[in-house]
């Protein structure tokens, strides 16, 4: 599997397990890894319900741990985690 089509079905895995996410410009390099980025900072709720990096860090790995993709992708999928939250 080539790059673009490897980070494709690594955004639309990370897309499934996640409700209400929409991208418009899925193609695009670097999508997943601002999408986690975001996640990690809690850009998605009210500051005033922001939860720390780390909580979020643990609470995204274990909803990836619980789905129901495969081990290739949920450690895919783990491992932008973790280079977004060493970004941080």
């Amino acid at each position: 599997m080539n790059e673009t089509s490897n980070q494709k079905a690594l955004l639309e895995a990370y897309l499934s397990i996640w409700n209400n996410r929409k991208v418009t410009d899925e193609g695009g390099e670097g999508v997943l890894a601002e999408l986690v980025r975001r996640e990690l900072s809690d850009e998605n709720a009210h500051p005033r319900v922001r939860k720390p990096a780390l909580e979020k860090f643990y609470l995204c790995i274990k909803r990836v741990m619980e789905s129901s993709l495969s081990h290739e992708m949920k450690n895919a999928i783990v491992k932008v985690y973790i280079a977004e939250l060493d970004r941080l």
